[in-house]
C-alpha cells in the first residue's frame, strides 16, 4: 500500500553510477536551434502574460499549460545563456543580445496568435519580466515568485 514505506531503499541500481561532476554537468545534450529558443520565449511570454492577468492554466499551441511549462522554458533559456555549450546548431552563441533581439519579435508573434485576446493579458509586462528572469546572473528559484509583486 502507498504510504507504508518511507523510501524505496531496497530498489537500488548498481548499474547506475553518478558522480558530483555528473550532477554539475548541465550543458545541453542536443543541438539548440533558433526555433527552439523562439518557442521557449513565446511560451514563457504567453504564460506569464496570462498569469499576470489572473489565468493559471493557459492554452498554448493547442496544449493546456501551467507555470511548470513556462518555468521549463525560462530555465532552459537561462541555462543556455550561462553555459559555454549554449551554442546554436548553426554555430552562433546564444547570448543575452540574441535573446533581447528575439524577444520583441516573439511578443509580436504572441500578439498575432492571440488577436483580440491579447488585450485581456499583460503580455508586454510579461516580456519585460521574462527578460529580467532569463538574463539574470543568479537563477531565480521560480518565475512566478517575482511575478507575485506585480499582481494587484
Amino acid at each position: 500500500m502507498l504510504g507504508e514505506r518511507a523510501n524505496q531503499i531496497e530498489r537500488q541500481r548498481a548499474d547506475v553510477q553518478v558522480s558530483a561532476e555528473d550532477l554539475l554537468a548541465f550543458g545541453p545534450e542536443g543541438p539548440i536551434t533558433e526555433q527552439g529558443v523562439r518557442l521557449n520565449i513565446n511560451v514563457g511570454v504567453q504564460y506569464l502574460g496570462a498569469w499576470l492577468a489572473g489565468n493559471g492554466c493557459v492554452p498554448i499551441f493547442n496544449l493546456m499549460e501551467d507555470a511548470a511549462t513556462a518555468e521549463i522554458s525560462r530555465a532552459q533559456l537561462w541555462q543556455w545563456l550561462h553555459s559555454p555549450n549554449g551554442v546554436l546548431d548553426d554555430g552562433r552563441k546564444f547570448d543575452a543580445a540574441m535573446f533581447r533581439a528575439l524577444l520583441p519579435e516573439e511578443l509580436e508573434r504572441v500578439k498575432h496568435i492571440l488577436g483580440e485576446a491579447y488585450d485581456g493579458g499583460r503580455y508586454a509586462e510579461a516580456a519585460d519580466l521574462f527578460e529580467q528572469l532569463t538574463t539574470a546572473e543568479q537563477f531565480v528559484e521560480f518565475l512566478t515568485l517575482p511575478a507575485y509583486e506585480r499582481i494587484g
